[in-house]
């Protein structure tokens, strides 16, 4: 489903990816780990077309993803990429409804396909209680499961996710985990995580482990 080759990556004088190849079957949960600065989120956002590699070739569905232009690769992100961070990024000034609606308006979905979907979501994950609630409302633990419904939000093919418990204590990091594998036994849901935590690493179907740029 999607595939990497050759990936190299260069930020000044540093080599952070030294060719690398990763291939991701659907449906499956692997995650990557790695110590820092081994080059896990560089890769991921390689892969989930935030940023470019300076070698090699990044393919998904079979469109090659790392030839495509900055507009027609923005519109590919967000139809078929879901991405859910370490640290949230919700839109403060937005409702979790709102937060979550947000890449189906980007979309230009009908708004009222999108808010059917998004409530859909966010009861899906418990979160009926605080559709309207903004980011400084809820804990967390909460936050982060709004972001996993954005991330939802468009079906995408795959969630990337860097360092998704990162920031959660070890009740709503096991929340999550086994929030994604539910995700994945109901939608036959993609995932691939960027992550320190052994725990989530050990249930994955694949762990991949990094060091110096290579996968190892």
């Amino acid at each position: 489903m999607i595939t990497g080759k050759n990936i190299h990556k260069r930020y000044g004088t540093v080599e952070v990816l030294k060719g690398v190849d990763i291939a991701i079957d659907k449906g499956g949960i692997v995650s990557i780990v790695g110590p820092s600065g081994s080059g896990k989120s560089t890769l991921l956002h390689i892969l989930g077309t935030l940023d470019k590699a300076d070698k090699g070739e990044v393919s998904m569905n079979n469109t090659v993803t790392s030839s495509l232009s900055a507009k027609k690769m923005a519109a590919f992100r967000n139809k078929h990429i879901g991405f859910v961070f370490q640290f949230h990024h919700l839109l403060p000034e937005f409702t979790a409804l709102e937060n979550v609606s947000i890449p189906g308006w980007l979309a230009g979905r009908k708004k009222a396909e999108v808010k059917e979907r998004a409530e859909e979501l966010l009861k899906m994950l418990g979160l009926s209680h605080r559709m309207d609630n903004k980011p400084n409302q809820m804990s967390g633990g909460e936050q982060q499961r709004v972001a996993v419904a954005r991330a939802l939000i468009n079906n995408p093919d795959i969630v990337m996710a860097d360092e998704p418990t990162g920031n959660l204590d070890s009740a709503n990091a096991n929340e999550l985990h086994q929030l994604f594998f539910e995700l994945r036994k109901k939608f036959n849901q993609t995932f691939l995580i960027v992550t320190h935590n052994e725990e989530l690493a050990k249930l994955s179907d694949r762990v991949l482990y990094m060091k110096d740029g290579k996968i190892v």
